[in-house]
């Protein structure tokens, strides 16, 4: 029973480790997920400056060079918006896989813990009924050895 004790408090030892590295690559991955997320919100109000600032020029008039330099930039702008957003997308998938990963890992290191309960309970128990079974038998040796006030008496503790 010790032996089996001790191989599932390493089994512990190990599911508590993965669980460890999966929460640190949990926020890892939040930290990313945010930073990708700011950035894009970062662009996405750039690009709302830049338009209301062409806005206010192109109402004041402008060549048609300057408005195709503006579309062309507003073009690049308008991509790299989307592809930070898909960047930020993509990070949050992975922020949930590794979310569900941490999960499994959480449930796999409360059932090993359980198990250990009850295989630390089932010990004590065993123990008990070793140790109920000396103190009948020594009850019943001294009533034998005693006779009937023995006999009495070991009825009396049993």
């Amino acid at each position: 029973m010790t032996n089996d004790l001790h191989a599932l408090r390493t089994l512990l030892q190990q599911a508590e480790s993965e669980r460890d590295a999966a929460l640190a690559q949990l926020r890892q991955a939040e930290a990313r997920r945010q930073a990708a997320e700011a950035q894009a919100e970062q662009l996405r109000a750039y690009r709302g400056q830049y338009h209301q600032r062409w806005a206010q020029q192109f109402a004041q008039g402008g060549a048609i060079e300057i408005v195709q330099c503006y579309q062309s930039f507003n073009e690049r702008l308008q991509q790299a918006v989307q592809m930070q957003q898909h960047n930020a997308e993509s990070l949050q998938a992975t922020f949930e896989r590794l979310r569900t990963l941490l999960a499994q890992r959480e449930v796999r290191v409360a059932s090993v813990r359980k198990l250990i309960e009850r295989r630390e309970a089932e010990a004590r128990r065993s123990a008990d009924r070793a140790e109920q079974k000396a103190a009948d038998e020594t009850a019943q040796r001294a009533a034998w050895q005693h006779g009937p006030l023995g006999a009495r008496l070991a009825g009396q503790i049993g």
